[in-house]
Order: structure tokens, then C-alpha cells, then sequence
């Protein structure tokens, strides 16, 4: 046979096993083809396979000094390229100590105010004496158990000591009134949303790349006053019937926009569930800040007013400061409302209305909106005189969060 003929006769029997050798058995064939042609056998292997000489002549050895890798590996032990941090000592703890975030404090750190992005590490890292490109960081990091993350919102400040106890007195409060048929709803004002042709996070089907065209940039359109164009969701939520009223105003989240919109609810739904012959209490949840906060003087005042127009109680449990997410309208309402309009620009009111009605889920949830365009003043005070006229009943835990509004003529 002519060279050019044992190359190809070579090739042709390495393309049909290739597929079926790991490293060690590919290792072993090659020597024993070499060896099988004698003299140049070895370059002859190597141009057919692509497999270098070197790698040849190690097979070579180890089938004539019985020098094999033990079972199940590939190489001898100690044998492979050696990883960076054991050619370079000390190089994972210099990686760790760019990237712990101890270091966010310390003066001297390098990467204190950088972006630690791979390429920025191994930037420092060849500044300080050490031959590492970013994806060797990268190898490094995972292998050294960090990973690509995001911020995640857990800190809720200082936590109170009656904490886990008011959550406790909350429900049981909630069960008495459900076994009394009562009323006991959850309120809270939803994010505000931007009028317009905005760009809504979430991803909805279409026709491959015909996106809902929206505006660059997320400026506020402004009415003919000088007034951002936003709604303002104000939810009332029925824990037992799984049932909400939404009030979509258009101007401030004030205290008397709240208790408007819980008078709403009553005029529209409450009065055809509860009738009034046989209500006696209407249980109202809800955080400790915003609108409906146990420290606002006009939500008080303005509940006193619907505790006098229906003649029944008003009893209030308001969560501890920093716990508004365990509220029931936060996680049985406003995110089934977010996943209705996800993906779509909120271009007018009637659509903001539209989108909030028609919000249902598989366990039963049925929501009714409507939309408020009364105009909502900022900035009201209530004096001492007119506070002094609320009948409040503080309760024996925690007055300041538990509290009942009574008529001041009953029916």
C-alpha cells in the first residue's frame, strides 16, 4: 500500500468506531494501529485521526508497561491538565475576596462600586499577579458554590414581639364573623397604574414578531389641569365568598377614597349578600400604612360616617408595619389582577375596568370594578373636636391595630 492508501484505509476505520471509544479505548486503538504498521505507523495514525503523536506514544507505553489508568477512569491518577487554583495558589481566595460582599464596605476593595461581572474579575485578578480568563472565573465560582442571583425582598425591618399574635387574633376574628355570616373583608390600595400606551410587564401570544408596538419612554400623560393620568385601585375583598369590588379611582389614595370605596361595595354587592335586617359587625382587614393606616385621623373619621349611614359596627384589625403581603386581597386578588393584564398597555380607564371585571381563577374568584371620577383632595386634617367625636372602642390586644367604630345611633 502507498502512504495516501494506509491513511485513508486508517481514516475510514476510525470514522466507523469514533463514535463508539471514550478517551482511554480511542488512546489504546491508536497505539495498537501504530504498532500494527511498524515503521511511521504513528504519523500515519496521527494524520488519519487527528489524534496527536503524543497521545499515541503514551498509548504505546501503556500497553507495554501494563502503565494503565485504574478501572472506571479515563487518565492515571494525577494525570489531565491541573485545575487553575492548584496551578496557581491562592487564586480562589483571591476570587472570593473580590466577590464576597463583605468587601462592599471595606475601603481597599478593588470592585467596590464595579460591576463583578466574569470579565471585571479576571481583569483584577491578572492586575494582582494571576492568569485567569472569565470563563476560568466562572468554572471557579460555580464550582465554589456561588451562582447568578437576583435581589430577593425578605427584610421587613424590625420585628414586633405581638407579632405572631396579632396574625392570630386576626383569625380568629375572621372565623368568628364567617360562623356568624358576617362580612369580613380585606382592603388595600393596588399599585398605581400609568394611562396610556405603556409598555405592561408580562408576555402575551401574538403572531411572531408583531409585538403591541408601545411608547420608549414611560413619561405620564398629563390631563388639561396639569394632573398625571393614572388609576388608582382601591380593592375590597370578601375572605368567606371569595368576592371583590374594585374601586378605580383617578386621582389621590386618600382616606376618604377608601372608605368610599368599601361604601361602594356595600351599595353594589355587600347589601344583596348580607342582608341589612341581620347585620350586626362588619370586619375590616388591613395593613398598617398607606390610606387605611391606624394612624390616619380622616380613615377613622370617615368609617364613623359609614358606621352611622348603615348603623352597625365597624370593627377594624389592622396587620403589624411591615407585614401588608400576608393580607388575604394581596395574594387571593391584586396578583390574579396582575396576571389578567400582563402584556397589555392599560390605553384607557374603560380597559383598566374592563381587564379588572373580567379577572376569574379555576378556585372560584369573581371581581366587579367600576370606576370612581370623584375628585380626592390631599391634605384634609381633622381637628381634635371632630376626632374626639369618633365611638371608638379600642380592643384589649394592641388598641392601636384593633378597634371597633359604633354608631352613635343604633337602628
Amino acid at each position: 500500500m502507498t502512504d495516501d492508501t494506509v491513511v485513508e484505509w486508517i481514516q475510514s476505520k476510525y470514522e466507523n468506531l469514533a463514535g463508539e471509544l471514550d478517551e482511554r479505548a480511542r488512546r489504546r486503538w491508536a497505539a495498537v494501529e501504530a504498532l500494527s504498521l511498524g515503521r511511521g505507523g504513528i504519523a500515519a495514525v496521527a494524520k488519519a485521526t487527528s489524534i496527536s503523536d503524543r497521545t499515541i506514544r503514551n498509548g504505546i507505553r501503556e500497553l507495554r508497561e501494563g502503565d494503565t489508568p485504574p478501572a472506571g477512569r479515563q487518565r492515571r491518577v494525577g494525570g489531565g491538565r491541573k485545575a487553575a487554583n492548584q496551578k496557581e495558589p491562592g487564586l480562589l481566595e483571591a476570587l472570593e475576596g473580590l466577590v464576597e460582599p463583605t468587601t462592599r464596605g471595606d475601603p481597599q476593595s478593588p470592585l467596590k462600586w464595579t460591576c463583578k461581572s466574569t470579565r471585571e474579575l479576571s481583569r483584577e485578578l491578572k492586575k494582582q499577579g494571576y492568569t485567569v480568563s472569565h470563563s476560568t472565573v466562572a468554572k471557579l465560582l460555580k464550582g465554589a458554590g456561588y451562582s447568578l442571583q437576583s435581589n430577593r425582598k425578605t427584610i421587613e425591618g424590625k420585628q414586633h414581639p405581638d407579632r405572631n399574635a396579632q396574625f392570630e387574633y386576626i383569625s380568629r376574628r375572621i372565623k368568628s364573623q364567617q360562623r356568624a355570616v358576617q362580612p369580613a373583608l380585606s382592603v388595600d390600595t393596588k399599585k398605581k397604574e400609568i394611562i396610556g400606551k405603556y409598555k405592561n410587564s408580562g408576555r402575551t401570544w401574538r403572531r411572531k414578531g408583531k409585538p403591541i408596538e408601545v411608547q420608549t419612554h414611560d413619561f405620564p400623560q398629563k390631563d388639561d389641569k396639569g394632573k398625571t393620568i393614572k388609576a388608582v385601585p382601591y380593592g375590597v375583598y370578601d375572605i368567606g365568598r371569595n368576592e371583590a369590588w374594585v374601586n378605580v379611582g383617578i386621582t389621590h389614595d386618600t382616606a376618604q377614597f377608601a372608605v368610599a370605596s368599601i361604601r361602594t361595595w356595600w351599595r353594589r354587592l355587600g347589601r344583596r349578600r348580607y342582608p341589612k335586617a341581620k347585620l350586626r359587625r362588619i370586619l375590616i382587614t388591613a395593613d398598617s400604612g398607606g390610606s387605611n393606616g391606624p394612624r390616619s385621623r380622616l380613615w377613622k373619621y370617615e368609617l364613623q360616617k359609614l358606621a352611622d349611614e348603615l348603623g352597625v359596627e365597624i370593627e377594624v384589625c389592622h396587620f403589624p408595619p411591615g407585614t401588608s403581603k400576608w393580607n388575604k386581597i394581596e395574594h387571593r386578588l391584586f396578583c390574579h389582577i396582575t396576571r389578567t393584564w400582563r402584556g397589555e398597555p392599560l390605553q384607557s380607564y374603560q380597559m383598566v375596568v374592563s381587564l379588572i371585571g373580567s379577572t376569574r381563577t379555576t378556585t372560584g374568584l369573581e371581581v366587579h370594578a367600576t370606576l370612581d371620577e370623584a375628585d380626592y383632595q390631599k391634605g384634609i386634617k381633622i381637628s381634635n373636636d371632630e376626632y374626639q367625636s369618633i365611638n371608638i372602642a379600642p380592643c384589649k390586644l394592641h388598641g392601636d391595630w384593633n378597634y371597633v367604630i359604633k354608631p352613635h345611633k343604633t337602628r
